[in-house]
């Protein structure tokens, strides 16, 4: 019989690419039971489905204020939810592949026979530090879960060399890194004309700064163009953004696609924008989702200093790393693309395109999972 494996993952399965990378690698070769939000994210897996409406992060101040954070982790409504559907699967398991850092005391408390994985998703100890209130109240909770558990895993992983240094300066334990690599796919490389298209996706967070990529664009008409492509994530920063590029020519915002449409859609444009401002430490160290749908759609990148992408887009001549990440920056180096040039950089993406490939990267989860489990 083969090994049983618990993934569990306080996000809905069935829209967390990370997550659904790690259902794919295993339901086909062990016993899967997934456990997280929302509806079975596979028809081949046992599902265990947390209630909706129930919290996975800590709110309680009586908790964090007196620092007692074995009660704040457990007062968490999925986790109490959790902890009781799974009560009776508790010693069960070969291994538990717990996704991010507040689901590993619920992960170590289910004494899975061989051990657990961790892949954590962000440096868990400066996620929102760009929050006051998260910095005093929360922080402290992320570094008692890490101080705690992390000793206790089998096995690390995160998704950037940046992070996983951190995370191995901080807590002394190994860390290895898979990144969110989009899947192979095998796309022609699409010669470029003028105007170059441009074209940005991701989050709207008015942490990013995306006001910059539009004031990039002025006075640039005929030579390039950019489409925003966003999801909402805080009210009226798009609906600015918007406002914004009304007054730039050559600047649209796009109505976001399915995820599975994405590389496809990037495939459409000759660069992705990938810039963000180092506000924070996870985003200095980012190795974004967009990096590498663009490689899979055969486009060149423009990058800022972030070190982890800019040492990437050097080691494969992707693109072109900005010496900062600000609109200045940005429009000198669009100003003087020639179709050449980014012809080359597409080039460069589709011979990394296997190197740089989902298949590729979620082996270090395949090799890390077969030792706990003893194959």
């Amino acid at each position: 019989m083969s090994p049983s494996l618990m993934i569990l993952s306080f996000s809905h399965l069935v829209s967390d690419p990370r997550v659904q990378r790690q259902i794919a690698l295993f339901a086909p070769r062990y016993r899967v039971t997934t456990v997280g939000f929302g509806p079975s994210p596979d028809p081949d897996v046992t599902h265990v489905e947390i209630p909706e409406g129930t919290r996975a992060w800590p709110d309680s101040k009586q908790h964090l204020l007196t620092r007692r954070f074995r009660g704040a982790h457990w007062s968490m409504s999925a986790v109490r939810a959790a902890h009781d559907l799974l009560e009776g699967r508790r010693g069960t398991m070969d291994a538990v592949l717990a996704n991010d850092t507040n689901t590993l005391p619920l992960a170590l408390w289910l004494e899975p026979r061989r051990g657990v994985h961790a892949d954590l998703h962000e440096y868990a100890p400066r996620e929102k530090e760009h929050q006051r209130s998260w910095r005093w109240f929360v922080a402290p909770y992320q570094r008692w879960l890490c101080r705690t558990c992390l000793p206790r895993v089998a096995s690390v992983t995160t998704v950037s060399p940046g992070l996983a240094r951190e995370y191995a300066q901080r807590f002394g334990i190994e860390v290895e890194v898979v990144t969110n690599a989009s899947a192979r796919r095998d796309l022609p490389v699409r010669p470029t004309q003028e105007p170059i298209r441009l074209l940005h996706t991701g989050v709207a967070r008015a942490n990013r700064h995306l006001e910059s990529m539009i004031e990039a664009m002025r006075g640039l008409e005929g030579r390039a163009t950019l489409d925003l492509m966003l999801m909402p994530s805080e009210p009226g920063y798009i609906e600015r953004l918007a406002q914004l590029a009304e007054e730039v020519p050559g600047v649209a915002l796009r109505d976001p696609v399915l995820f599975a449409q994405l590389v496809d859609t990037v495939a459409e444009y000759d660069v992705s924008l990938v810039v963000f401002p180092n506000t924070t430490f996870n985003l200095e160290h980012s190795l974004p989702n967009k990096l590498f749908e663009a490689v899979q759609g055969r486009t060149g990148v423009i990058v800022g200093p972030s070190p982890d992408m800019a040492e990437l887009v050097r080691a494969h001549g992707l693109g072109a790393v900005l010496p900062a990440a600000d609109a200045p920056a940005m429009h000198a180096e669009i100003a003087g693309l020639t179709p050449e040039t980014v012809d080359g950089w597409k080039r460069a993406s589709d011979a990394a395109a296997d190197e740089l490939s989902a298949e590729q990267q979620v082996r270090t989860w395949e090799r890390a999972v077969a030792s706990i489990v003893g194959e």
